[in-house]
């Protein structure tokens, strides 16, 4: 198979078909953007979960004068809390415990005025409105219901709160974003796909004389078809390489720059990650575009 005659020919396509090649390579770009951002996005949200699921804690909350609840009807004791604490650090708890931490409430008062100050909230706020409380941080954040289940109904405990349970709303939300962008990613790639398609038989309609001549001097189908699959894979590999750029760019300014400096305690997506994802962008575009174009020439040649 002679190559520099078949780049010849590809090159041919894409000076007749320019527009349409730069309209393939723009599609291809924005698609395989949306798909890129999409795995990068995935990815940010399992280093997330990782990340606060292991620092959230089962927040014990002790009876207070103003507890609502009907289990509740005076604060708690020192001797209810010193068996919340025996409780927390017997045997049965003690191998799913990582550390307990109590805060009384003067400490917990403090606190909340310091994360308020400034505010009507903590001009109002009084001690006596907060109770003391203890922080329990689990080995294995998914067997906090044992501590729950240990716990609840005990003298003196108010209620139980798993803080995993404030952040699913927040993941949740975060995954719609990322099945949003890998939805508008899939749409754009179908349209990739049908204007690749459209493109290499306009090309060869175009130059429909030489193919022509060429079956009648006897030119095998697969020296006929490689030009054609070739024109849109160098489409497609030209916005699959600006769809690349774009997420390392993203990556490296926004990511890396302003939200890593804005969110030191956070870690994020880096570079390492853009450069997994870049390559396959490449394969999936280039892929595509191969069988589209091939689909296309074969059909248009009935072969």
């Amino acid at each position: 198979m002679n190559l520099g005659l078949i780049l010849t020919e590809v090159g041919q396509g894409f000076r007749r078909n320019l527009s349409m090649v730069v309209a393939v390579v723009l599609v291809t770009f924005v698609s395989l953007t949306f798909f890129g951002a999409a795995i990068l996005l995935q990815l940010q949200i399992n280093q997330m979960k990782g990340y606060w699921y292991d620092r959230a804690e089962v927040a014990v909350y002790l009876c207070t004068e103003n507890s609502a609840s009907a289990r509740c009807d005076a604060a708690a004791s020192e001797e209810q809390i010193d068996a919340v604490r025996a409780e927390l650090e017997g045997d049965v708890l003690a191998p799913y415990i990582e550390r307990v931490e109590f805060e009384t409430s003067q400490q917990a008062y403090e606190k909340f005025v310091d994360q308020w100050e400034g505010t009507t909230l903590a001009d109002f706020a009084l001690p006596e409105q907060f109770g003391s409380s203890f922080y329990v941080n689990m080995v294995d954040p998914e067997q906090s219901e044992i501590v729950s289940d240990q716990l609840r109904g005990m003298p003196g405990v108010d209620y139980l709160e798993d803080q995993r349970t404030l952040l699913e709303p927040i993941f949740a939300i975060m995954n719609a974003a990322s099945l949003t962008a890998v939805g508008i990613a899939a749409l754009m790639l179908v349209a990739a796909v049908l204007l690749i398609a459209t493109t290499i038989r306009l090309s060869a309609f175009s130059r429909r004389r030489e193919l022509g001549i060429m079956r009648l001097v006897g030119a095998s189908n697969r020296f006929i078809e490689t030009p054609f699959v070739l024109e849109g894979m160098l489409a497609a590999v030209l916005g699959a390489l600006l769809a690349g750029g774009a997420i390392t760019a993203l990556v490296h300014f926004f990511v890396g720059g302003y939200l890593a400096s804005s969110f030191p305690q956070q870690s994020f997506v880096g570079l390492s990650d853009a450069l997994i994802v870049a390559p396959v962008l490449l394969v999936v575009g280039g892929l595509l575009a191969a069988l589209s174009a091939s689909f296309a020439i074969r059909r248009y040649l009935k072969i």
